[in-house]
């Protein structure tokens, strides 16, 4: 159990709730610590990315202290594969991974991960909630002991989330698509994400009584289905101000083969409720609006616990120290196209928010006993901060190991070469710090640059892919397992252009 550098006393005082560690007082090494918040299908529905409904102030905080991407991508619009493609900062192809059901490292190749890298020069490195897709695509254990110093955390009333606890208009409990509840009324009576927001901070305070440097994943569930948050949130979006879609119907001319049946949300009590005809049958206008106000109002309960969080950052006075990642696994359609899910190679399913906070870099660092990260209350606060810097640049997930090393003052991995199965250490993302200062006009390719994956090329271009069974919509396309896999949907986005292609995937196979 016990980390590099690190005593088994420290890690079990770690495991345990109330523990205090005794050490000397000393000043902490060079280079930042890493608070890495990943969230479950937010696509950029945030008050910093310009949404004028949504009410995120905590989030736009963060953004007013950070660098904000516009244009980050992930590189499948489906959790294990893309959670396992930036942290492993290999795409699908690679790992090998496109549905539920392998392990990359006897599946493909046994890589190296971003938490395992920096475990291995020096950091405590710690999970909280969902960072890595749990059950078969991690070990079961979240890819521990190789990227984690102590055992990851899961909050206890994770297992409730599909069980029958939303209550309906007749009393009764329903495993719904829409449900907004009263939490003294939930198993153990809390939320998923209120639970790992407070292991995270008392982390945060044990983590503040010792010098070695940490990294610490978080990961918060909401608004992935079901849209289960506190009710409420509701007062926030009241349904007469919430709109349909821009383009809510399937397009006359879109190939079958890109459109995903939405089969998560059928399989809900609600939605079998309304008995939708498969594949293309639209929901009734009133219901795409309360899906829509929920997903809203699962956001701004995120940005509580976004704000939570971050001020004990501040509490335990490590918001000089510490560089904070925001980002999503990928994004979420809400009706556009006639489409409620994920699943797909389209802008709304792969496009995600994206932001660093670097004290020093993007925000003048703030004294010791300054605050930089006040909580605000979403029921109170509607600042409309604006980001300390914004990019344009088309930038994807895939590029996170490599910039957080860099930022971190790590030597940068190196690129990985076309072929790379059995290449333990390397990146198929370039590291995007030198856009962090960059004008928006192209980058001329840099002279006598002898890495080509390292070169700052003319125009980034981000790539993201979805596999389906067949050509036309089926029970399955969501989520194929490999086995069944026949298709595979590619897309290809620049600053201007987006370009899907489709090919058969006979090659789509595990064997090395």
């Amino acid at each position: 159990m016990a980390a590099t550098g690190l005593g088994l006393g420290l890690c079990l005082c770690l495991l345990a709730a109330g523990c205090v560690l005794a050490v000397e007082a000393a000043g902490r090494p060079d280079g930042m610590n890493v608070l890495f918040i990943v969230v479950d299908d937010l696509r950029p529905v945030l008050g910093c990315y310009g949404d004028k409904l949504v009410k995120s102030p905590n989030i736009d905080q963060l953004a007013s202290r950070s660098i904000v991407f516009n244009n980050a991508y992930a590189q499948q619009a489906v959790c294990a594969p893309s959670r396992v493609s930036f942290l492993t900062g290999r795409r699908p192809d690679t790992t090998r991974l496109y549905d539920f059901y392998s392990y990359w490292r006897v599946h493909a190749g046994n890589y190296s991960t971003m938490p395992q890298y920096f475990k291995e020069n020096g950091y405590m490195t710690m999970s909280v909630g969902k960072v890595f897709h749990p059950g078969v695509s991690s070990n079961y254990h979240d890819d521990y002991p190789y990227s984690w110093s102590i055992p990851p955390f899961h909050p206890s009333t994770e297992k409730y989330e599909n069980d029958k606890t939303c209550r309906g208009k007749d009393g009764r409990l329903y495993a719904n698509l829409v449900c907004p509840v009263n939490v003294t009324e939930m198993p153990g009576g809390t939320l998923p994400d209120i639970q790992t927001t407070e292991e995270a901070i008392r982390l945060l305070k044990v983590m503040k009584t010792q010098k070695q440097k940490f990294f610490l994943a978080v990961g918060y569930h909401k608004p992935h289905i079901p849209l289960r948050y506190p009710q409420e949130f509701l007062k926030l979006y009241p349904l007469e101000n919430i709109t349909l879609a821009p383009d809510p119907w399937v397009p006359k001319k879109l190939p079958s083969v890109a459109y995903n049946p939405w089969m998560d949300i059928r399989q809900r009590d609600d939605v079998q409720a309304l008995n939708v005809s498969f594949p293309y049958g639209p929901l009734p206008d009133d219901f795409q609006r309360q899906i829509r106000q929920s997903y809203y109002a699962a956001v701004s309960y995120l940005d509580m616990q976004v704000g939570r969080l971050l001020n004990a950052l501040d509490d335990v006075g490590l918001s000089s120290s510490t560089m904070v990642v925001f980002t999503a696994d990928h994004g979420w359609s809400l009706g556009e196209h006639g489409e409620w899910a994920k699943y797909s190679n389209f802008d709304v399913a792969t496009r995600v928010p994206l932001m660093f906070y670097v004290p020093g870099m993007t925000s003048a660092a703030a004294s010791q006993q300054g605050r930089i990260f006040p909580y605000l209350d979403p029921f109170s606060h509607n600042l409309g901060l604006v980001p300390q810097g914004q990019s344009k640049k088309v930038v994807e997930l895939v590029s996170l190991f490599s910039t957080l090393a860099e930022l971190a003052g790590l030597q940068v991995p190196p690129a990985c070469p076309k072929t790379s199965f059995h290449v333990a250490l390397c990146t198929e993302g370039a590291s995007i710090v030198h856009y962090f200062n960059s004008s928006e006009e192209k980058v001329e390719t840099e002279d006598g640059c002898e890495d080509n994956n390292r070169c700052h090329t003319e125009e980034p271009v981000a790539f993201s892919q979805y596999p389906r069974p067949s050509d036309t919509p089926q029970w399955n396309s969501d989520r194929p397992e490999l086995k069944d896999i026949r298709i595979m949907g590619y897309s290809m986005r620049t600053i201007d252009y987006s370009s899907p292609k489709s090919q058969r995937s006979a090659r789509v196979r595990r064997s090395v």
